[in-house]
């Protein structure tokens, strides 16, 4: 494919594109789109419109869109205005958020270029009718254009809203009542062995850890077992166990997760951080293969057996390997969830960070 070489006289595809590379079809949102040399395409970063087009903190936001772009070595900038129908007449939220970016974009970029999608139509902000009809053209034009149809082609599939991308269906009651079960029987177990003393807690981590190698092999039954799930989600709670899970998924590590519960402290625990530090290295980050889709699954089957709004261990993984894959959209939907289900869960607040700076895997920054 080539829908990563776009010119900017052709609107049409860029608008295209932008739903499937975002994996939503924004609403009320400011896009903007990185064109680096020879017009390759960089970045692509959404934020809320009212946020760009706010008279106090709009140009913040610009200069801080500016600042990412800057980075990611854009020559050109687009910024796309996906505007909520029935603006009031002259307190139109697409032409505060086109001033704010064009003052932050001046200096860097010389400028932006503005499309306006909205009412049925989309249109160049500042053409007039030179390239534009009265009233923009219709947002039919965009179902035959090269870039949707190579992007249908390749697999690619857009949720109608951002919300979409985290949403993971609740499984039916019986099998949640199976995993209620296990995990009620687990979080006892663990409770005894902390009890017992810190050996016998070792041997209940170690446990965990068997139990998510067991869930989330590559190959495993489409049907996992709700006893196993809900294992699972009693260990992910112990946030050795949750970092022993999160080193498993990583490549190279061997038997670290089990080393890494099988005492506190020493030097499990630094390898344990520098394995997690190699993910944002440029020079050792490596893409995710195959086994992040069977954890993905294993992981996204933990939430829909699980206790309501009590997901944060699970969903804060889900959007770890979804940023990890580069999906930032996602990984932005299922922080938000984590940090909804517990509000002082440090491990989602860091990873938040992370997206909010624009922290690239290394694999990608590479």
């Amino acid at each position: 494919m080539r829908t990563d070489v776009l010119r900017l006289t052709e609107p049409r595809e860029l608008l295209a594109l932008v739903p499937h590379l975002l994996g939503f079809e924004p609403h009320a949102s400011a896009v903007v789109v990185s064109l680096r040399a020879r017009g390759r395409l960089g970045v692509v970063a959404r934020v809320d419109l009212a946020d760009l087009a706010d008279a106090r903190h709009g140009p913040q936001v610009a200069r801080s869109l500016a600042t990412h772009l800057d980075r990611d070595g854009a020559r050109r900038v687009v910024l796309v205005v996906y505007r909520e129908p029935g603006p009031e007449e002259g307190d139109d939220p697409a032409e505060h958020a086109a001033a704010h970016a064009a003052e932050a974009f001046d200096v860097p970029f010389g400028g932006v270029d503005v499309l306006v999608v909205g009412g049925g139509t989309f249109r160049c902000l500042d053409c007039g009718t030179t390239c534009c009809p009265d009233g923009g053209h219709p947002l039919g034009d965009l179902r035959s254009t090269r870039a949707g149809a190579e992007m249908v082609v390749a697999g690619s599939v857009v949720a109608a809203r951002r919300s979409d991308l985290g949403r993971v269906a609740a499984a039916a009651e019986p099998a949640r009542r199976a995993a209620a079960r296990a995990r009620r029987r687990r979080a006892a177990a663990r409770a005894q062995a902390a009890a017992a003393g810190p050996e016998a807690l070792a041997r209940w981590r170690l446990e965990q850890v068997v139990a998510w190698r067991r869930l989330a092999e590559p190959g495993a039954a489409p049907d996992l077992p709700p006893a196993l799930l809900g294992r699972v989600e009693a260990g992910l709670v112990d946030r050795r166990v949750r970092d022993a899970v999160l080193v498993s998924l990583l490549p190279g590590t061997g038997d670290l997760p089990e080393r890494a519960v099988a005492r506190d402290g020493g030097d499990e625990d630094d390898a344990v951080r520098a394995a997690v530090g190699r993910l944002v290295d440029p020079a050792t980050g490596r893409a995710p293969d195959d086994a992040v889709r069977a954890a993905e699954r294993a992981l996204e089957g933990v939430v829909a057996h699980g206790r309501r709004r009590a997901q944060a261990p699970a969903t804060t993984l889900l959007a770890l390997l979804a940023w990890w894959r580069g999906d930032g959209a996602r990984a932005g939907v299922l922080v938000e969830r984590a940090v909804t289900d517990d509000p002082g869960y440090r491990l989602a607040h860091l990873l938040r960070g992370a997206l909010d700076a624009g922290l690239a895997p290394g694999w990608a920054a590479r």
